[in-house]
């Protein structure tokens, strides 16, 4: 698995201007009365994250280190728990589960009213098709696992699948605050500043490569946007498909380790017609959504050997020729641009857009 880094970062916003629950709750019923809420989005726009507690954990080769705040000990409500597949952190609410790997890792829950950011070591989105694989992405990212080929996408077939827990909390901010932040590479320097990053911590690579993924052209036939708010993801999504429109996102009841999954269901969602939006690794909730040609959508029911279900969402492309010929699911597939659709699964907190039949 890919080294994971979460990194948190002192804001100057305060709670005041953290979008709350029932604000976006009412502003999506009163634009998408008729699309429930995918879970993708209801997980991010809770606030429990901002909630006035302080727990720290360090988790290294030394071993682990824990300080809950206000002076309590670490048996006062907080539990950790290190096994090989990751980190379990409890203080309480909210719960974070996190993979481990070299050199150790490092959460924070936060202050009232300073949103957390976590990130992962810099490294290109899979997702993004203009990009070749690195070495890293082939031996370690957990998101290999998630590409196939679609001539297996069907009831029957046996795929080995990890599901876990995201692990960016990061919220979303109201459309007016977050258009006044500057997001470009121009203002890296001002963005560095009103986040307290230091220009060559990791937080500040991992800012500059979301912006740089963010601004670069997409491939031929995409159209792109990075959705810095939940209403902006909204509009791009609708003026691509309209009103009538079904939002979902990929559902596991909790983590599990990497097994085999049976596929027991398919059910295709759309007609090539579908907008997916990525959650980025930012300082709040950020969205890189894309519109590609000859794109299909299916809900996927499917059983782990240990019995555990999960409902997965999975995107197929048709048309992958003018995808990077080094990009990460031709090398682990081991086939050539433009020969085959590939799918791919997509993690629980990212969301297609499809219109409804």
């Amino acid at each position: 698995m890919e080294l994971l880094k979460l990194l948190h970062i002192c804001t100057f916003l305060s709670l005041a201007v953290v979008a709350s629950h029932a604000d976006l709750d009412i502003y999506w019923k009163s634009k998408l009365p008729n699309t429930p809420m995918p879970k993708a989005v209801r997980d991010i726009l809770h606030s429990e994250w901002l909630e006035d507690k302080s727990t720290s954990v360090a988790v290294g080769k030394g071993g682990v280190n824990v300080n809950t705040g206000k002076g309590k000990p670490a048996g006062s409500g907080t539990h950790v728990g290190v096994g090989h597949q990751g980190v379990g952190v409890t203080a309480g609410k909210p719960q974070t589960n996190v993979g481990v790997g070299k050199g150790g890792v490092i959460v924070h829950t936060g202050h009232k009213g300073r949103p957390v950011y976590v990130g992962v070591t810099p490294s290109r989105n899979p997702f993004i098709y203009v990009y070749a694989a690195t070495e890293d992405q082939l031996h370690d990212n957990p998101n290999v696992a998630l590409f196939f080929l679609k001539k297996d996408l069907h009831r029957g077939t046996s795929m080995n699948l990890q599901f876990v827990k995201s692990s960016n909390p990061a919220t979303f901010l109201p459309r007016k605050v977050a258009d006044s932040i500057p997001f470009s590479s121009k203002s890296i320097p001002e963005i560095f500043d009103k986040f307290s990053v230091k220009p060559e911590s990791v937080e500040a690579e991992t800012i500059k490569n979301t912006i740089k993924e963010c601004e670069e052209p997409g491939i031929k036939g995409e159209d792109k946007y990075c959705a810095t708010s939940l209403e902006s993801m909204v509009d791009f999504s609708t003026s691509k498909l309209g009103n009538n429109v079904q939002a979902v996102s990929t559902e596991a009841k909790e983590d599990t380790k990497a097994q085999k999954y049976g596929i027991v269901g398919v059910k295709k969602l759309n007609n090539n017609k579908a907008v997916v939006c990525h959650k980025q690794n930012y300082a709040y909730a950020v969205f890189y959504c894309h519109s590609t040609q000859a794109t299909e959508a299916y809900e996927v029911t499917l059983v782990g050997a240990d019995g555990k279900k999960a409902k997965a969402v999975a995107v197929c492309h048709e048309d992958t020729a003018k995808w990077n010929p080094k990009h990460l699911a031709f090398q682990v597939l081991k086939v050539k641009p433009g020969t085959v659709p590939i799918c791919h699964f997509l993690p629980e907190d990212h969301v297609v857009w499809v219109p409804k039949n």
